[in-house]
């Protein structure tokens, strides 16, 4: 996983990137100030594209938690995911969740007698697993 931008690793620990981290905080301010995703960025003199700003909005890391320290309060992080609902509605970009369909993995096979050896367990590893012929009903 990749540090969020505001950090760097000092010792094994995440310690704030104050220069980046006033950045992040400027990009809150300009979000909420009523700029678009991309232009906070700009205005704080970088070039993002617009998930990446709203990855950074959306981050709860920089509430703080056990590992990150805090960049930004708990209520500009909920006056900047009020805003983006606000303006998601405005534009009708609001869109019910898709269902989340679940995945049970195969636990059963019909599978033949295994009718050669290999000397390498790696080569019969592979000819067992190619005997493997269906999955019986659940």
């Amino acid at each position: 996983m990749a540090i969020p931008y505001g950090y760097k690793i000092e010792k094994g620990k995440a310690v704030v990137d104050e220069e980046q981290a006033e950045q992040v905080r400027m990009i809150f301010k300009g979000y909420l100030s009523g700029l678009a995703y991309v232009a906070a960025a700009e205005a704080v003199g970088l070039k993002l594209f617009h998930p990446a700003v709203k990855k950074i909005l959306q981050n709860k890391r920089y509430l703080g938690d056990m590992y990150y320290p805090a960049i930004i309060d708990q209520e500009t992080f909920e006056r900047a995911e009020a805003e983006r609902f606000k303006r998601q509605r405005k534009m009708g970009r609001i869109f019910p969740d898709k269902p989340v369909a679940e995945c049970k993995p195969a636990t059963k096979f019909i599978m033949p007698k295994a009718g050669k050896i290999f000397i390498d367990p790696f080569k019969q590893a592979e000819y067992v697993y190619s005997l493997i012929e269906s999955e019986v009903g659940k």
